[in-house]
């Protein structure tokens, strides 16, 4: 069965930088399971899954556009939030990461300067403008429910869950 849209595919993933160094991997985890075909799953990585069979484990290098976007210049990356906005810590520092939510969902940021109350944040992802490696193995896939395809995204296990 070759992964194509309407699908919910799971798989597994070691991710790499320029070096070869691991950034992040799920390995002894559960899989990340996500709707193909409905931008759920970044536009670099979807596309090299997109055809592939289960079982299938490849190697893909991306470049900063189909995966965390091009760093934005600080002028217009730098954004004042309220510091209660800030989820991760209690205590915050210049250079950690936080989450904010937001309209479009949580999105990570990178502490640049912080007060009392409001806090200077870099809204590029830490990863913004960097090359990746993905080792993925794909490791299931099923034709999503009807409920699935309504909702834009995939239930149960390493997907949503309401």
């Amino acid at each position: 069965m070759s992964i194509k849209d309407d699908m919910v595919v799971q798989f597994n993933y070691t991710l790499r930088d320029e070096k070869g160094d691991v950034i992040e991997s799920n390995e002894g985890r559960d899989p990340i399971a996500y709707l193909h075909g409905h931008d759920n799953m970044m536009p670099g990585v979807e596309n090299a899954i997109n055809g592939k069979a289960i079982g299938e484990k490849f190697t893909v290098t991306l470049p900063a556009a189909d995966t965390y976007g091009e760093r934005v210049a600080d002028a217009d990356a730098h954004q004042r939030v309220s510091v209660k906005h800030l989820v991760g810590a209690s205590v915050w520092k210049p250079g950690m990461a936080a989450v904010v939510n937001t309209d479009q969902g949580q999105r990570q940021v990178t502490i640049v300067k912080v007060g009392k109350f409001m806090a200077t944040v870099d809204v590029n992802h830490p990863l913004a403008g960097r090359e990746l490696t993905f080792d993925i193995e794909v490791v299931g896939a099923r034709d999503a429910s009807n409920e699935e395809i309504a909702h834009g995204h995939a239930h149960g296990a390493g997907g949503h869950h309401h």
